[in-house]
């Protein structure tokens, strides 16, 4: 994440339980290699899916953040975290993306719980759709710790906006709809008042740099991010990038297998945990 900027540094969002508008999911070719490198360098334990062996969902203090999959192979997909957000109705959101002269790569197929919808939008960033079809688990509360947000790098923040909103609800004023406002140079996605999303503009669709071209990028807050980026190069994995921010340090990361991810200092006075 090169030049962020210092004056606008992110916060949480509640991406899990039952309110939650999204969910985040790594696809990998090896689970047991990537339980072993997120175990180690950010600390997660790893509990079964009812997605089947090659799933897991990966547990920080108990509480779940992220699901796994060792399946890029079988689904000729990259190895990369995706956000998936929550829809109503998967067919419904799948045709507005059809609509929008977006892509829809896969789905809506059932899995489980819920069916699921991959995507990419107008400039090619890859994000999901998820149906939820089983009855939701307790609801989280605001004072709920949350372990991640999202970050959109794209051609044109104003565009993105607009068509995600479109695809997505966003700032419809229905119940459990997210806000959206526009600070600065950026797109600002709220859910119920606590930063969901962050979306730039200037990403460059031919570059050679994924990290460059238009994409969905998830953030981890973690207690101290020199010392992540030290146990990420100590189980394999690399650092591109560690910025500065108001009230803590971020960085960009590499795991082993090539997905990209950052992590951002828990302790910034704006990261909503305090």
């Amino acid at each position: 994440m090169t030049g962020s900027d210092p004056r606008t540094p992110p916060a949480a969002a509640p991406l899990t339980g039952a309110a939650a508008p999204c969910w985040v999911n790594l696809l990998t070719r090896d689970l047991e290699a990537a339980q072993h490198f997120y175990g180690a360098a950010l600390g997660w334990t790893f509990h079964p899916s009812k997605l089947g062996p090659e799933f897991c969902v990966a547990r920080l203090r108990g509480v779940p953040l992220a699901g796994i999959g060792g399946v890029s192979s079988s689904y000729q997909t990259a190895v990369a975290w995706l956000p998936y957000f929550a829809v109503q109705d998967a067919d419904v959101a799948a045709g507005r993306v059809r609509e929008r002269s977006a892509t829809v790569a896969v789905g809506p197929l059932t899995l489980n719980e819920g069916r699921g919808v991959l995507a990419s939008d107008l400039d090619g960033a890859v994000f999901g759709l998820w149906e939820r079809l089983s009855p939701p688990a307790p609801r989280s509360t605001p004072a709920d710790r949350s372990y991640a947000w999202l970050r959109l790098r794209t051609r044109n923040a104003f565009d993105a906006a607009i068509f995600y909103g479109g695809v997505l609800d966003w700032a419809s004023g229905r119940p459990g709809s997210c806000e959206v406002s526009y600070e600065e140079d950026e797109v600002i996605v709220r859910f119920e008042g606590r930063p969901l999303a962050r979306i730039s503009s200037g990403a460059v669709e031919a570059s050679p740099d994924p990290v460059l071209r238009p994409h969905w990028q998830v953030q981890f807050l973690v207690e101290d991010v020199t010392e992540t980026a030290e146990a990420v190069l100590r189980s394999g994995g690399t650092v591109t990038a560690l910025n500065e921010v108001r009230g803590g340090t971020e960085a960009v990361v590499r795991d082993p297998d090539g997905a990209v991810f950052g992590v951002t200092d828990a302790s910034s006075p704006e990261a909503g945990l305090t």
